[in-house]
This record gives C-alpha cells, sequence and structure tokens, in this order.
C-alpha cells in the first residue's frame, strides 16, 4: 500500500505553533536560499571561495542582518523569526547562517548593546544593509574555551588605547570593515569598535579548511593599534560583555543545525525514493524507513525545543542554561542525522553532487564554536548541581 508522502516537519505540526509573520519571513528565507544560494554552494564549498560582500549586500536587503535588534536600520522581527531565519539560511550552508549570525548576533549586538550612541549611529545602519561588514574577535590560538585567559591586551597612553595580541578563526575577519575586539585591560576585559583600516590592524584569512569552506574563516593580528577612548564599548565591563554576545549567536545556532539537519533528512528521503536496489526502491525496506523514522523524530524534537526556546526570549525569560540545552541537543542531533543520512546514500553521498557530507563537515565545526558540547554540558551541570565545575 502507498499513501501520499509528507515531509519530515509536517507530522510535526510545527507551522501551527508560529505566527503568520514569522511563518513568511521564514518563506522568503527559504526561496531565497533555494533559488540563489544552493545552486552555487557545491561551487563555493569546492574552490573555499563564497561572494561574501555581495551576499551581505544580498541579505541586507532581505532585512536579515540583526533583524532581532531594535532601531538603527533593523528589522525587529521576533527573536522566532530570526531563529527561523538562520534554519532556513543553515539548509543551504552553516557558512552562510554564520556570516549572518556572526554579523548580527556578535558585531552588531555587542555595538547595539553595549556601545555608545555615537558607535551605534557610525556602524549600526551600514551594517544592517550589508554596506559593512563586522567581524568579533574574542577566540585566540591558546584560549577558546577559557576566554578570560586572553592575552591581548589593551594599555592606555595618554587619552588613547594601544592594543597588541591575536585572535583566531575568526569569520569574517579578512572581509571586516570594522572588528570588534576584545582585551585585557587594568581595568577587566573591556570591548573596542577597530576599524580594519587601522593601522597595525591585519587579518590572513585561513587556509586549507576542511569544513565551513563556502566561509571567510582569519586570524586577527593587532601590532600596536592605536584607537581613540572613544572606540571602547562604555557598557561592558568583564566577561559578561562578549559572553552576553555569545548566548545571541548560540540561539541562531540552536535553530540552524536544524536547518543542516533537514536538507540532509530530504535528500535521503529523496534519493531513497529513486534509488533502485533488488529491483525496488531503497525506499521500500524496512531498514531504510527505520532509519528515516528515527531521524525525524530527533529532527522534529529538536525544533519543537527551539520553537519553546524562541518564545521564551520572546518573553524575554529566556536564561543562557536553557540556550546550553538547545544548542548542545541539536547540533549533536544534526550531526548525527548527517551522518546517518550518508549511509543511505552509499558511496553517492561523499560527493558534492548531494549536500550531505558537506552538512556533515560543516557540522563539525558548529559542534565546537560557539562552545563546545563539553561547555555547555557543564553549564547544564552547573545550574542543575549548583556547583562549577569549569576549573
Amino acid at each position: 500500500m502507498t499513501v501520499t508522502p509528507q515531509s519530515p516537519l509536517d507530522l510535526f505540526g510545527t507551522d501551527s505553533l508560529v505566527g503568520e509573520d514569522d511563518l513568511a519571513i521564514r518563506d522568503t528565507v527559504r526561496r531565497y536560499v533555494q533559488d540563489k544560494i544552493k545552486p552555487q554552494l557545491a561551487d563555493w564549498y569546492e574552490t573555499a571561495n563564497i561572494p561574501a560582500r555581495h551576499l551581505a549586500k544580498e541579505l541586507g536587503s532581505l532585512g536579515l542582518l540583526g533583524m532581532h535588534l531594535e532601531g538603527y536600520g533593523c528589522a525587529g522581527t521576533s527573536a522566532t523569526a530570526y531563529g527561523l531565519a538562520c534554519m532556513e539560511l543553515e539548509a543551504g550552508d552553516s557558512g552562510l547562517r554564520s556570516l549572518v549570525s556572526v554579523q548580527g548576533s556578535l558585531a552588531m549586538f555587542a555595538i547595539w548593546k553595549h556601545g555608545s550612541e555615537e558607535q551605534k549611529q557610525e556602524w549600526l545602519p551600514p551594517m544592517a544593509a550589508g554596506e559593512a561588514i563586522g567581524c568579533f574577535g574574542l577566540t585566540e590560538p591558546d584560549f577558546g574555551s577559557d576566554p578570560s585567559g586572553m592575552r591581548t591586551r589593551a594599555r592606555r597612553d595618554g587619552a588613547d588605547w594601544v592594543l597588541n595580541g591575536t585572535k583566531m578563526w575568526i569569520t569574517n575577519g579578512s572581509i571586516a570593515d570594522v572588528a570588534v575586539v576584545w582585551a585585557q585591560t587594568d581595568d577587566r576585559i573591556r570591548g573596542f569598535v577597530v576599524p580594519t583600516d587601522t593601522a597595525g590592524f591585519s587579518a590572513p584569512e585561513i587556509m586549507r579548511k576542511l569544513s565551513l569552506r563556502a566561509s571567510v574563516t582569519s586570524e586577527l593580528v593587532l601590532e600596536d593599534v592605536r584607537l581613540p577612548a572613544s572606540a571602547m564599548l562604555p557598557e561592558a565591563a568583564g566577561l559578561s560583555g562578549p559572553l552576553s554576545c555569545l548566548n545571541e549567536a548560540r540561539f541562531g545556532i540552536v535553530f540552524g543545525a536544524l536547518g543542516a539537519a533537514r536538507d540532509c533528512l530530504e535528500t535521503a528521503i529523496g534519493y531513497s525514493q529513486e534509488r533502485q536496489i533488488y529491483g525496488k526502491p531503497l525506499a521500500t525496506f524496512q531498514a531504510t524507513q527505520i532509519k528515516l523514522a528515527d531521524m525525524t523524530l530527533e529532527l522534529g524534537k529538536g525544533l519543537l525545543l527551539a520553537l519553546n526556546l524562541g518564545r521564551l526570549k520572546d518573553q524575554h525569560v529566556l536564561r543562557p542554561e536553557q540556550v546550553s540545552l538547545g544548542k548542545l541537543n541539536n547540533v549533536r542531533e544534526a550531526i548525527a542525522i548527517a551522518r546517518e543520512c550518508r549511509t543511505i546514500l552509499g558511496a553517492a553521498g561523499i560527493t558534492l553532487d548531494y549536500p550531505i557530507m558537506r552538512h556533515a563537515n560543516n557540522l563539525e565545526s558548529v559542534l565546537t564554536y560557539e562552545g563546545t558540547s563539553e561547555v555547555h554540558q557543564l553549564i547544564i551541570g552547573q545550574a542543575l548541581t549548583g556547583q562549577s565545575a569549569f576549573q
């Protein structure tokens, strides 16, 4: 007996949990990714060359850059709409979602949340339009999960600040017009808005990547970078400043990783219906259907979790440990789905003719950036026990 096939998330009826405006934004991003992005992704990934500046302007014209922020040219959407947009972007490629996430949830959010009015007026409107690109300099070669140990230092010299140090694994770094750089000072960790044409600033691109190849990843080098006093973010003092930005980016990943997983699952379902083996479609075998059912279950559970976190964020009651729940679960399940889908495609699954291995490779990076799985496990553990196990 045959029945009309359903898409995986139709079984969960999740659209009924989302408002019409947010669904319209999701559908607009889905069409953009399907029509403009997906046909080019295999080439971008293979050549490790993405037209990021052109894409930033397109994404800005769609209102996706800093879309969940208010004012200064930002769209002011709900957090749920932002999450659903991230899901559609990452259904294209994690690198595309990273471009939007770093621009809006890290660089723009840092200025929006912690910056002066002058900094906001100068940078946020062109960044929202995609006319200026930002990056976020926190991670260092020896300090990723432990940012409190950063060696980048800002010292006072008269009325100026002078910055020295190195940042690593910085998305958008080589193409950025402005970098938000975090540094140790005599008065705690501080953030600085650094125009990238400032003398002493350089951002060599990191090459030979096997993951996030459709994304610009860079090192930031600061050698006696002299900035005026007005370059410091006035409302951020201590590690809480950059961590507040990371929490914004992690929220987008909670949704985004599911987009990669959904694209893998839909690809595997389509392939199994067309691939003939022993004289009948691969989809008719029990082993195939069991795999598809289990993956659909985890995808739907992940989206239900993400939508609930979006509801909490829109009510302004979302806690960091709840974001950690979402990031830990959804990325972990997404990479498991990608790997299982690859087995359904067999050898075809390792080629760029299909998106599955590309997604799987990308998710290896998503699994560790914005907090490794272990970091999020310890955040959740601390919430449960009241005891910190970080040191």
